[in-house]
């Protein structure tokens, strides 16, 4: 709170569109991707951490945050060619990704059509897999699983009136399904996170997630990957973890307990503490893996 994020907001031309990012630090490039109905606010408590000795980049998606809507439409391969697109325009050959949910989905899908452009990668509750399911369940008539419709009715409705994150009982209820913990959260940090809310890009992002396959290609994955999750996601069963982690060649996950959809909110110093230490590595290390000792972070 005591940064002014107006001296690192830039705008920058990609695919002939308008795209919104923080540009802060010096250092190894480090790109931030946020999920569905997201927004850069996502990773203001890892900006700043990490700005230290990086140069980090942290993205409005187009057709979210203040990103115009992409001229294409949208897709789940079209965002990693938006970010690919992004890395040339400023100057950036290859950087480390982290993506939470859809931004996960997209790191993942950079890694694979783009990999010179991925040194390590770090999904955090990454979409993909289960969604799968949602195309199943289209098949009976039933368009989005329930918790999605719940969940994103009311961060529309809740980025309409500020003042429904800064109180805590709406904060919960509005926080609910990607929180394990939502009136734990810090209010301003809730608060911020509606911002990237009833955009444009939501219903058509969703779509485009629900039918572009992942899971067969995962193998081609090359580069180091930290798959981190909350054992009670909400959102994206943990399950998905595991997947994950036997699919991609060089990754290890970690398991936070109790903890939901968001860890890098709920859970900053631990997320953070593990994050920089997978970016430290020396090529061939690696840490263990723990689930252990997260609930105290």
């Amino acid at each position: 709170m005591d940064i002014n994020w107006r001296e690192h907001l830039r705008w920058v031309r990609v695919q002939d569109r308008w795209m919104n990012v923080v540009d802060m630090g010096e250092g190894p490039p480090l790109i931030f991707i946020h999920g569905l109905s997201g927004c850069w606010q996502n990773w203001l408590e890892q900006i700043p951490h990490f700005a230290r000795d990086h140069r980090v980049i942290a993205v409005d998606l187009p057709g979210f945050g203040q990103s115009e809507m992409p001229a294409e439409e949208i897709s789940v391969s079209g965002y990693a060619d938006a970010i690919d697109a992004l890395m040339t325009e400023i100057g950036i050959d290859a950087a480390r990704i982290v993506g939470n949910s859809m931004g996960g989905f997209i790191g993942a899908e950079l890694a694979i059509q783009h990999s010179a452009r991925v040194e390590r990668l770090v999904l955090v509750a990454a979409a993909g897999l289960s969604i799968e399911s949602i195309r199943t369940e289209r098949k009976t008539g039933l368009r989005h699983r329930a918790e999605n419709v719940v969940f994103f009715s009311l961060g529309h409705i809740a980025s309409r009136s500020h003042q429904v994150a800064l109180r805590a009982r709406l904060r919960a209820a509005l926080l609910l399904i990607v929180a394990a913990h939502p009136s734990k959260l810090p209010g301003p940090l809730a608060a911020q996170q509606v911002l990237g809310s009833g955009k444009p890009g939501f219903s058509d992002a969703l779509e485009a997630m629900c039918r572009y396959p992942l899971r067969d290609r995962l193998e081609k994955i090359s580069c180091p990957t930290l798959i981190l999750w909350g054992d009670k996601d909400r959102l994206v069963p943990v399950k998905d973890a595991a997947i994950f982690e036997k699919l991609i060649p060089d990754s290890r996950k970690i398991v936070y307990k109790d903890t939901g959809h968001v860890s890098m909110m709920e859970r900053p110093a631990r997320f953070n503490e593990d994050v920089q230490a997978f970016l430290q590595e020396a090529p061939g290390e690696q840490q263990p893996a723990s689930s252990a000792g997260a609930a105290a972070a």
